[in-house]
């Protein structure tokens, strides 16, 4: 009689269920603390969360499979659980979310009249740069952007601009970004060009005396992937480190979009990012701002950043064509306070910094529970 009670209990409240990809040697992937973390918010604010995988995925009127986590045994168990009203993507890479089965189960969870989909795909660099350069509101955020295609391209580019980033479209973390710097004075007499690529978290460098030598050794390195070029923005610094913005925008308990926190990360010394995994670190906001623009200064270009965050967080839901709860977002800030758009994730990584994680646990949760209350079709293309 017990778990019966227990079960009616679980259909009576919001259903949030975390969709990732199942694994062999554990039950799924994705970072499991992060969906620890979750469910136990939940429980704290009356909402039922568990995992479902993609290979347990089956909506019936009544039931669905996921795994609940168990505190006492520190392990997850493999339940019939009731159908959820939302479901929360956190398919964790993009080959698992390409694959024809994945695809399926995402479509099937669009086409579900009853329950919510939210952040239905990993975003592409490319497609980012064309929907925002489409509206007159965030086109002043965008640096020059184009495919890498021709060494033309590179050419034209480097003529315009004293360096520029090449980065695969569909990078994570950092991972294949190069950079390449057009060198002046007596350096440049027999080296034009230094190419530096991001090798964990050193830099290696190459010098060329030529465009032709350059591309070369560019297009052995890119091979099949696909790449963006980019014109160099030059960060404000701290102590001789470039550093820039990691925003968090979310909707909040209205279906709002929000900013859940502002970090910093400061660029390794031997580093061309400023990803942590790359040497990066993570800092305060407002002590590097302050460093360049004073208190005062520091405080505006703050609110500024969070206010474009908005703009470009409500752009590229209305060009994706589909409802997004959360993504993060980097933006840099150049010597002379302009704000500039580098990368948007909608998958975003755990934030290290305290007050910003508890933020973000509670903006999903809360917008689950919007979204549970809506009679209205979430998660369908517009």
């Amino acid at each position: 009689m017990g778990s019966q009670r227990q079960s009616d209990s679980n259909r009576q409240r919001p259903t949030l269920a975390i969709l990732t990809y199942a694994d062999e040697k554990r039950p799924f992937r994705g970072n499991q603390e992060n969906f620890i973390d979750l469910i136990r918010m939940g429980e704290e604010r009356g909402v039922l969360v568990y995992v479902m995988t993609t290979a347990d995925f089956k909506l019936s009127q009544e039931n669905a499979v996921g795994y609940r986590y168990h505190t006492e045994t520190q392990s997850w168990i493999r339940e019939l659980l009731p159908m959820p009203h939302v479901i929360y993507n956190r398919i964790p890479y993009r080959k698992f979310e390409l694959l024809p089965e994945v695809q399926q189960v995402i479509q099937a969870c669009l086409r579900h009249g009853k329950v919510r989909f939210f952040n239905p795909s990993f975003f592409n660099k490319w497609t980012l740069f064309e929907w925002l350069n489409k509206s007159k509101r965030t086109q002043p955020f965008i640096p020059t952007t184009q495919r890498l295609s021709s060494r033309e391209d590179l050419d034209k580019l480097l003529q315009s601009y004293p360096f520029l980033y090449l980065k695969p479209i569909r990078g994570k973390a950092g991972k294949g970004i190069m950079r390449i710097s057009r060198m002046d004075g007596q350096a440049a007499k027999a080296n034009q060009y230094e190419l530096s690529i991001q090798d964990r978290t050193r830099s290696q460098i190459s010098r060329f005396s030529s465009v032709s030598q350059l591309w070369s050794r560019v297009s052995h390195l890119v091979g099949s992937k696909d790449y963006i070029i980019q014109q160099g923005i030059a960060l404000s610094h701290y102590k001789q480190r470039p550093f820039d913005l990691r925003l968090l925008a979310q909707k909040n308990h209205k279906g709002v979009w929000s900013i859940a926190g502002v970090g910093a990360r400061l660029a390794g010394k031997n580093s061309i990012t400023t990803h942590v995994p790359r040497g990066g670190s993570i800092d305060d906001p407002g002590k590097l701002l302050s460093h360049s623009f004073g208190p005062a200064g520091s405080k505006q270009i703050m609110q500024r950043a969070k206010q474009a965050a908005l703009t470009i967080a409500k752009q590229i839901e209305s060009s994706s064509g589909y409802k997004l709860g959360e993504m993060s977002m980097d933006l840099g800030v150049d010597s002379d306070g302009h704000i500039w758009f580098f990368e948007a994730n909608s998958k975003p990584m755990k934030f290290d910094e305290p007050p910003i994680r508890q933020k973000s646990l509670e903006n999903l949760i809360r917008y689950s529970i919007f979204l549970s209350k809506k009679n209205t079709r979430f998660g369908s293309k517009r």
